[in-house]
């Protein structure tokens, strides 16, 4: 029987380099096989067919004041439609107050919690089932059970546009919110002020990271009117444009620093309700608008 002798040295490069590339091609094929397994299979909320982010990596940026105005300016301009507001932000809900709700929903024979209904608008919230001013003292793993509870066990019937108010960062809720359900696409709030503007600049990261498609940027506080010499300023700068160009997208709505915006919303009626003929609405109306036409866009 013949014999051959490889040299030594030849040997351990080849046996370096096969288990090399084994070990990387198995370690890749693991990994998909876990994060196959671990991911869960998204489903639609019954009876939803568009659902929309308000999202805002910064905390104070006018998020819930906007979903609200959102919501209400979807059903000035689309009557005939369908509107949900579901509010996500388990520890500081504030749904309850600006649309003026604080009732325990009722629950249907399948034992799921009817929303409470105001201005038009469905509305579901952490708020509505928890003792008012009392603080939610919970760790994840609540919070997570907390969240499915919100998307699964709640019968909204048909909802044309459900704006979800999600909590300030990029953590475990909004995971669990584009992991689970089908996301029609996400609006980015921010102030321009720089702090604002770099956690946003994140925020949008993470969506482009994992898909979600993004409506585009809000800008709230872009500036102040004076009262007397109604000249305008731009207290915190402009530093959102240069975002919306860093990031790909465009700023569909830039609001100015307004009290009728903030009293009204305190007060428990949406802006575009209490002032429907102002220049206040006509903003939201026109950020309704464009919502509407990139759904359309991205569903053609």
């Amino acid at each position: 029987m013949a014999t051959f002798k490889i040299p030594f040295k030849n040997t351990v490069l080849f046996s370096n380099t096969f288990f090399k590339t084994f070990n990387r091609t198995h370690l890749t094929q693991h990994q998909t096989k876990i994060l196959g397994k671990g991911l869960p299979v998204k489903k639609p909320i019954e009876g939803v067919k568009h659902t929309i982010l308000v999202s805002s990596g910064k905390g104070g940026v006018g998020k819930s004041t906007t979903s609200v105005n959102l919501a209400a300016a979807l059903k000035f301009a689309y009557p005939d439609k369908n509107i949900g507001l579901l509010d996500c932000d388990v520890f500081g809900p504030s749904i309850p107050l600006m649309m003026n709700l604080h009732e325990t929903p009722l629950l249907n024979d399948k034992n799921q919690m009817l929303p409470l209904t105001n201005y038009g608008i469905k509305c579901m919230s952490m708020g509505f089932l928890i003792a008012e001013g009392s603080p939610v003292i919970w760790r994840g793993l609540m919070v997570m059970q907390a969240l499915e509870k919100l998307l699964r066990q709640v019968y909204w019937g048909r909802i044309d546009y459900l704006i979800v108010d999600t909590p300030p960062g990029t953590g475990d809720t909004h995971l669990s919110l584009v992991q689970n359900i089908p996301i029609s696409g996400v609006i980015l709030i921010t102030t321009p002020q720089l702090a604002a503007l770099d956690v946003t600049k994140r925020g949008a990261a993470m969506y482009k990271k994992i898909s979600v498609p993004i409506i585009g940027l809000v800008e709230n506080m872009s500036s102040v009117t004076c009262p007397s010499c109604h000249n305008t300023v731009q207290i915190f700068g402009a530093g959102t444009s240069n975002l919306a160009n860093e990031i790909g997208t465009d700023i569909i709505q830039s609001f100015p620093l307004d009290q009728n915006i903030s009293l009204s919303t305190d007060q428990g009626t949406p802006t575009v309700i209490k002032y429907p003929r102002s220049c206040q609405t006509d903003l939201f109306v026109n950020l309704a608008k464009k919502v509407v036409d990139f759904l359309e866009r991205n569903n053609e």
